[in-house]
């Protein structure tokens, strides 16, 4: 009997022991993170986002379990942005990420000046004012940027490879992100160096599209590169079309146009970016400030080949841009 008692006793002191462990395992609250993405509810807060939120899950932050997420959607109006950031602001989520590029990370640095927040796929942090220094960034904001300007002197070099007799190239933009007037002064000197003269494509609407490309082809431009932009990616089907139609080579600065049937892209790594900026959320969730975590540069470019393309342009890839091709398309 005494060791049946003994064993009764045994088993109780295990589960009480069990129950304890079990809670000290459970979070002591859901952390709260805010998404502000320029694009629609529809297609996701932005290519390479499930990067973002796998690499969230591997660190432990588990949607429904320790981890509210407040998505805020701009349906492609950037002039929402703000706004959207407020509602974020007054939520007082935990830490904010500004999805895909400049106008969503301003946007939020406009909102707050004290919740945390992380960007990812901006282009010259520092120039548009996001932080101080890469190396110190001072404020509430830290992420993952890249040099715009180093991207479209290599996007310029491989389209005058493609096409040498090539003399005048369209720079598809949007001329309300405020990234693109130091970036189109800082590509007059590579575009010199080539004999190319640069032509700006400003388009801020769906309408503005068929008008870019007409006056485009127009001016005889003989080839395009194609800046990051929510707008630009958004209507990116009618881009590619365009492109075609007109018989223009063109390099994009993502990979995903190319995907989706475009000629040649070279740009960051977006996955990669993504990946690093779950990793700085981690560290500001458990208690890190923005100002102490540097900023990361995106160390992986991507070239991608699409030669279907380039074969329905009547266009044959240099050897030489194969070999460095990271993917190529047939």
């Amino acid at each position: 009997m005494s060791t049946r008692r003994g064993w009764i006793a045994g088993v109780g002191g295990w589960i009480a022991s069990a129950a304890l462990v079990a809670r000290a395992e459970q979070p002591r609250h859901a952390y709260r993170v805010g998404i502000l993405s320029p694009f629609p509810s529809s297609s996701g807060p932005g290519p390479s986002f499930e990067a973002f939120r796998q690499t969230l899950r591997e660190l432990g932050y588990v949607e429904g379990k320790n981890l509210v997420v407040e998505y805020r959607w701009a349906e492609g109006h950037a002039d929402r942005l703000p706004d959207l950031a407020s509602e974020l602001v007054r939520l007082r989520v935990d830490v904010i990420f500004s999805a895909w590029g400049t106008p969503s990370a301003l946007a939020t640095k406009r909102a707050t000046s004290s919740i945390p927040f992380v960007f990812a796929g901006v282009g010259d942090a520092v120039g548009v004012g996001l932080v101080a220094s890469l190396a110190r960034p001072g404020g509430n904001a830290t992420g993952a940027t890249f040099i715009t300007e180093e991207t479209i002197g290599k996007q310029l070099q491989f389209l005058k490879e493609l096409v040498p007799g090539i003399s005048r190239v369209g720079a598809v933009i949007n001329p309300s992100n405020p990234v693109y007037g130091p970036v189109l002064r800082a590509s007059e000197a590579p575009a010199r160096a080539l004999a190319l003269e640069l032509m700006a494509m400003g388009v801020q609407r769906a309408e503005d599209f068929e008008g870019a490309f007409r006056v485009a082809v127009q001016g005889h431009v003989g080839g395009i590169v194609v800046l990051r932009d929510p707008i630009l990616f958004i209507n990116r089907t009618r881009l590619l079309a365009l492109a075609a139609s007109s018989r223009l080579p063109a390099v994009y600065g993502s990979r995903h146009f190319v995907d989706a049937g475009g000629l040649m892209s070279y740009g960051p790594n977006l996955v990669e970016m993504y990946q690093r900026a779950a990793h700085l959320v981690d560290k500001i969730l458990k208690g890190a400030k923005p100002a102490d975590l540097p900023v990361e540069q995106a160390t992986r470019m991507e070239l991608v080949i699409n030669r279907k393309t380039a074969k329905a342009l009547g266009l044959t890839i240099p050897p030489e841009i194969l070999l460095l091709a990271d993917k190529v398309i047939e």
